[in-house]
């Protein structure tokens, strides 16, 4: 891995963390940012790091095994389609384009290429979801029904994308990730009142194919911060509260049986707190993304995953508008 060296492009408010931690990683090997201040900062803070203004200047030679872009949304497709017309391997933040048609043409170059295209999806490498996914796979809840999730806080508001498109992504990549489906139907309705045309509050209603029902709440206009998660089937049911401290994931024993006489009957079991890996997702995220730079395939958070997002996003966004 510490052979293996990443240029990120874009130092800003995210892409900071990935310098960082490609840093402690071993694996930074250069930094892409058009803010000459900014750059000149990383520059100092790291000099042991190649910097460039350009990203032009960091394709033509073979020094980087692949690249993550963590810049503004509506970049995201231009920047990625250079990187990976020069046959690099790339990580690019969520979302991964901002139309189907986009998305669709950056999966399609990536196979072209035959290089790895990865979308920075980190809540699927949350050591708190990959556990809740592997409690759902060993039936340990039974059958899945129903999951939903509210991720809601007081800001940060953004005047460029509603807290759709800026917090449901997470939500709608782990939905897919814990039922392995696409939704079948898809309702979505959100609130305006901050700022004309951008909205501050959305749910979205999904219905997955074997009857597997789920709903997203998302808010920055929300007096306290929650970001709940519950799956519930047949058998017993999961709750992670990352906004809680110690951020508990928890099995709870509980479930209704039907009587003989048909009247639902509740099984209030006992409640366990079940343990997962204390390890920062961002981190499991990068080490995933290097240990694939050898052309091994992604399973976790690759383009046509990203694609189905995208696919959701605007479904959902037509009814929201």
């Amino acid at each position: 891995m510490l052979n293996k060296k990443i240029c990120v492009v874009g130092a800003g408010y995210w892409g900071k963390n990935h310098i960082r931690t490609l840093y402690e990683l071993g694996a930074l090997g250069g930094i892409v940012e058009a803010n000459s201040k900014l750059l000149e900062r990383f520059s100092k803070k790291y000099p042991d790091v190649s910097t460039y203004q350009n990203l032009e200047d960091t394709l033509d030679n073979n020094k980087f095994a692949g690249f993550t872009v963590a810049t503004p949304a509506e970049t995201h497709f231009n920047i990625a389609t250079k990187i990976i017309q020069a046959g690099k391997h790339v990580l690019v933040e969520k979302p991964l384009a901002l139309t189907i048609k986009d998305a669709e043409e950056l999966v399609k170059l990536a196979e072209k290429n035959s290089v790895n295209l990865m979308v920075g999806y980190v809540l699927l490498f949350h050591p708190a979801i990959q556990m809740t996914k592997s409690l759902i796979d060993e039936g340990k809840i039974g059958k899945l029904q129903y999951i939903y999730s509210n991720r809601l806080n007081l800001g940060q508001v953004r005047t460029e994308e509603n807290v759709f498109w800026s917090l449901a992504p997470h939500d709608i990549s782990i939905f897919q990730y814990f039922t392995d489906s696409f939704p079948e139907e898809i309702k979505a309705h959100g609130s305006s009142f901050l700022q004309k045309g951008i909205h501050d509050s959305t749910i979205t209603q999904l219905k997955y194919p074997n009857g597997v029902e789920g709903h997203i709440f998302v808010s920055w206009l929300h007096p306290f911060k929650e970001h709940r998660l519950v799956v519930i089937g047949t058998e017993a049911m999961i709750t992670y509260e990352d906004s809680v401290e110690g951020k508990p994931l928890k099995l709870h024993s509980k479930k209704f049986d039907i009587s003989a006489e048909g009247v639902p009957e509740k099984v209030d079991g006992q409640v366990k707190l079940v343990k997962y890996k204390n390890s920062m997702p961002l981190t499991e995220e990068l080490k995933y993304f290097l240990d694939h730079l050898n052309d091994k395939q992604i399973s976790t958070a690759n383009g046509a995953q990203a694609l189905e997002v995208i696919k959701i996003l605007v479904r959902a966004s037509k009814q929201i508008m």
